[in-house]
């Protein structure tokens, strides 16, 4: 089994590579996942910079005394996988967040699409835009990565839009079969660069937005022959996305 990853503010040894880890993250690792002496960690800041470490000693019920090794960094993967994702009822939205964070999106985009029935206002949007960027740190923890997805503050329409046309390929999931741009499974990707990929709400996209977003450069795609929950949609397309274009290879 793989190390447990934790993550911290600043990746700094001290004298003769020693790390405290305290805090939350070091109650976790000591209260919940009861770590012992000899045993590996992974210390990581989420942004690519992380260090294979070894527990040397615990105090108390909240810090963890480690060795640190050398630091290394992870490369930005290319091409880099963005997904608007149009905001869910309940907590379909984190579960979205979750599985794409587990799948290997680099950036998740909350849009507030017309048909949305969740509306992110006032301290009720800024409490659901934390549980997202909770919701990926930790994802990002549980499935072992060192870099973890930005999730960008809500953007509206016209704000998608202007992301779609800075694109190296831009794509609106369509849940019609008769999609006339056809299967996102055979259409051609770029090597590197930017993929940005537009998951609509429950209601679908609205032809206003699909106008929008057409004028960007994306086009309409369907993913497969039956239709997805917008929670699950991303994932799924992610999950393929990354293998079409060897990122998971």
């Amino acid at each position: 089994m793989t190390a447990p990853v934790f993550m911290v503010d600043k990746l700094a040894a001290g004298p003769g590579g020693r790390f405290v880890l305290d805090g939350p993250e070091g109650r976790h690792a000591v209260s919940v996942k009861r770590l012992h002496a000899g045993e590996a960690v992974v210390l990581t800041d989420g942004l690519g910079r992380w260090a294979d470490c070894v527990v040397r000693e615990t105090e108390g019920k909240d810090r963890l005394v480690v060795q640190m090794d050398a630091i290394s960094e992870e490369p930005e993967p290319t091409p880099r996988i963005t997904v608007v994702q149009a905001l869910p009822k309940g907590d379909r939205g984190e579960v979205a967040v979750e599985t794409m964070t587990e799948t290997g999106v680099d950036a998740i985009v909350p849009w507030q699409a017309s048909r949305c029935i969740t509306q992110w206002r006032g301290d009720r949007g800024l409490k659901s835009l934390a549980k997202w960027r909770a919701t990926a740190r930790e994802a990002g923890k549980q499935s072992r990565r060192v870099r973890f997805p930005e999730v960008a503050d809500a953007m509206s329409t016209k704000q998608v839009g202007a992301l779609l046309a800075t694109a190296d390929f831009a794509a609106v999931l369509h849940e019609d079969r008769d999609c006339d741009s056809g299967a996102l499974a055979t259409v051609p990707l770029p090597a590197e660069g930017s993929i940005v990929l537009v998951v609509g709400p429950e209601g679908g996209v609205s032809p206003e937005e699909l106008a929008v977003f057409a004028e960007a450069g994306a086009r309409p795609y369907r993913l497969g022959s039956t239709v997805l929950r917008t929670s699950t949609a991303g994932t799924a397309a992610a999950a393929l996305l990354l293998g079409r274009t060897g990122r998971w290879s």
